[in-house]
């Protein structure tokens, strides 16, 4: 990998910027002063350092965010901040939201920089659970249940997928679904004539929401986390 291309991934500034940290003498290889930006670099061996500090460099990387209402699903935005944004400044430039969560909802987000696995977990035929844990306007039927969990009619070609319903309380269900269509609980709701008043995704891809994390906190997945991640995106039908 080229040194200038390694010093961008580790949010160290623009290709321009790393440029000239190099040629001003900023940056180390292997103990040595390196003033060749597009020197190539072995990410496993050779030993990288600005102003001193060690870079350890990782291919990817994996967050599990508490996403607040509020904040918009994406990497960059005009008007309103995003959930990168609450990564703070040290953060990896390549990273972004794995699917989204409506500004009005909150709860798990997966945030990643392994586009492979982001694809294999949004694929609609790999059927990864997305658990929602929903306030409704008033307390379901049994008719209503049945009706969410055979697949119901939200204004397009085919129904939604069967899901799982969990009555937790008058107001409070559990709702697992398994696909990511546009308002897609909200809408399910409104065809058994019900409303969202408020949704939290509480778990996804098997993964359950760290109840250590308050909203807008976020904290890295351990490698078993990823690991049962990988499972779930590589589960077909």
């Amino acid at each position: 990998m080229r040194l200038d291309k390694f010093l961008c991934e580790m949010n160290l500034g623009t290709r321009s910027q790393v440029k000239d940290y190099v040629r001003q003498g900023h940056v180390t290889v292997n103990g040595l002063p390196e003033k060749a930006a597009e020197r190539k670099i072995d990410i496993n061996h050779d030993l990288v350092c600005f102003q001193g500090r060690l870079l350890s460099y990782r291919q990817y990387v994996y967050y599990m965010l508490n996403k607040p209402i509020g904040v918009v699903s994406a990497t960059r935005d005009n008007h309103t901040e995003t959930v990168v944004d609450l990564l703070g400044t040290g953060h990896r430039a390549d990273i972004f939201p794995v699917g989204r969560l409506d500004k009005d909802t909150e709860g798990f987000l997966l945030l990643t920089n392994d586009g492979e696995l982001a694809h294999r977990l949004l694929a609609p035929g790999r059927h990864v659970d997305k658990v929602y844990q929903v306030k409704v306007a008033h307390p379901l039927s049994s008719q209503d249940v049945t009706c969410l969990e055979q697949g119901v009619d939200i204004g397009e070609e085919t129904y939604t997928l069967p899901a799982r319903v969990e009555v937790v309380d008058r107001d409070q269900i559990l709702l697992t679904i398994q696909e990511g269509r546009f308002h897609q609980v909200k809408r399910m709701l409104q065809a058994v004539d019900n409303q969202v008043m408020a949704l939290k995704r509480v778990s996804f891809g098997g993964l359950v929401l760290d109840p250590g994390l308050e909203p807008g906190a976020y904290r890295e997945l351990t490698p078993g986390e990823v690991e049962l991640l990988q499972k779930a995106g590589s589960k077909k039908g």
